[in-house]
This record gives structure tokens, C-alpha cells and sequence, in this order.
């Protein structure tokens, strides 16, 4: 059986919605996946929504650290939305610099991976991509190897933004 799984940059609501985060006006990891020592995850879709434009053009990227990972607030096992209702829990690693999301410290990164990445505009016209989706087809599915981290990442120069963001994998 496919196991699939959805994770946000927050943990999971129970009486209250899903919070934004807030981005920082240097580079920021929203969220980050950490993938085990014992399976690859192959990344289904990826997204984000905002509740303003920033001040000055930004961006946000979906990218492959390596093994390096940015310090972070850590989910909790319930953050792990499971997809399928039969499903085991994920295999995802949690922990500061495993899993989790609001990065404080983004680590030494020596080589990316940039799977995705949207240039966010500060001209309200122009403002077209909110809410952003990204789904890849099933022949182009991006694999993330294992003890391997998945982020994104944000900058808004000037000014922060609300901003919630998610990822969908398969395991």
C-alpha cells in the first residue's frame, strides 16, 4: 500500500485554526522534512498561501539541503497528516533538527537542490500566485534520499508576511 502524508508549517490545530508564521526579512526555513536513514520520500505537491504582499519582492523555494538542517521548532508526531485513513504513522524523523517548522538557525549548507521556487511580487497587481500549488506529474515526481532534508525556505526583504505553507509526500 502507498502511504501518503501532508505536513504544515504549524502544529496540528485542534480548537483554534492553523497559525501562519510570519516570515523573516533574511532567508527562513518554514517548514522542514526529515527524511530517515531507512526510506526515500517522493514529494507529491507542495504550497503556500499569504495574507499580504510583502514590501519588497520575495521569494519562496522548495529545496533538497542534503544532510544539513536548519534548527527548528519540532513537530509532534500529530502534525503528520495521514492521507489515506489505514495508513501507519509516517517514517519522518522528528525533532529540532529533524522535522518541524519556524526555523531559528538555517545551518551550513554546502549544496542545494532547488525543486520549485516562486518569486513573490510586492506589486499588488502582479500578486497572482495566492494561493500557490505545485503538483508534478506521476512520471517527473521528485525523490528526496534518505537522511536527507526537505525545506522551505522564504525571504522577504523588507517586511514580513503571514504565510502557511505545506507539503504532500509519499513514502
Amino acid at each position: 500500500m502507498i502511504h501518503r502524508y501532508r505536513i504544515y508549517n504549524a502544529a496540528m490545530p485542534t480548537t483554534a485554526a492553523i497559525a501562519p508564521v510570519t516570515t523573516n526579512t533574511v532567508i527562513q526555513t518554514l517548514l522542514q522534512l526529515a527524511v530517515p536513514a531507512t526510506r526515500a520520500f517522493q514529494i507529491l505537491a507542495w504550497g503556500f498561501t499569504t495574507d499580504d504582499v510583502p514590501g519588497a519582492d520575495g521569494s519562496i523555494e522548495l529545496v533538497d539541503t542534503g544532510a544539513i538542517a536548519a534548527t527548528v521548532t519540532a513537530h509532534a508526531a500529530s502534525g503528520i497528516i495521514k492521507l489515506d485513513s489505514a495508513v501507519n504513522g509516517s517514517l519522518a524523523t522528528l525533532g529540532v533538527n529533524a522535522t518541524g517548522f519556524t526555523g531559528t538557525a538555517e545551518g551550513a549548507i554546502v549544496a542545494t537542490r532547488v525543486l520549485d521556487t516562486v518569486r513573490l511580487s510586492s506589486t499588488s497587481a502582479e500578486y497572482t500566485k495566492n494561493p500557490y500549488e505545485k503538483e508534478w506529474p506521476w512520471h517527473r515526481i521528485p525523490t528526496v534520499a534518505s537522511s536527507q532534508f526537505l525545506r522551505v525556505r522564504c525571504t522577504t526583504p523588507t517586511t514580513g508576511i503571514a504565510i502557511t505553507t505545506w507539503i504532500d509526500w509519499m513514502e
